[in-house]
């Protein structure tokens, strides 16, 4: 596995639009390694293709609180928001394509997603 460069904004590749994910094979199986790997080296909970200039429709995804703890990787390939709550919760949040950059953000307090 491989860690690979953040795309920083105001790079352009971040605003492109991510393409579904077509099959699920080696070469995809490497890519989220290298992903997991990236979002661990950060260290960030969660990455998108896009920010490692890959314009797919995957995300890697880790709560894991501590870095002493057990991890619990996530891997969500053409993932869709099919459902959300009506109430509302405000969290911190960092982007590891802004770095050092935090804001309160509203977002639902649920959601159901579809992924692969």
């Amino acid at each position: 596995m491989t860690i690979r460069p953040l795309v920083i904004l105001p790079d352009p590749q971040l605003r492109l639009t991510s393409e579904p994910v077509k099959a699920v094979d080696k070469e995809l199986e490497m890519l989220v390694g290298d992903m997991l790997e990236t979002m661990y080296d950060a260290p960030g909970i969660g990455l998108a293709a896009i920010q490692i200039g890959r314009p797919l429709r995957l995300v890697t995804i880790d709560l894991s609180k501590k870095t002493d703890e057990a991890r619990h990787p996530m891997v969500f390939i053409n993932p869709e928001i099919t459902w959300t709550s009506e109430e509302m919760s405000d969290y911190e949040e960092g982007c590891l394509s802004i770095p050092e950059y935090y804001a309160e953000v509203t977002r639902p307090a649920s959601v159901k997603v579809r992924y692969r």
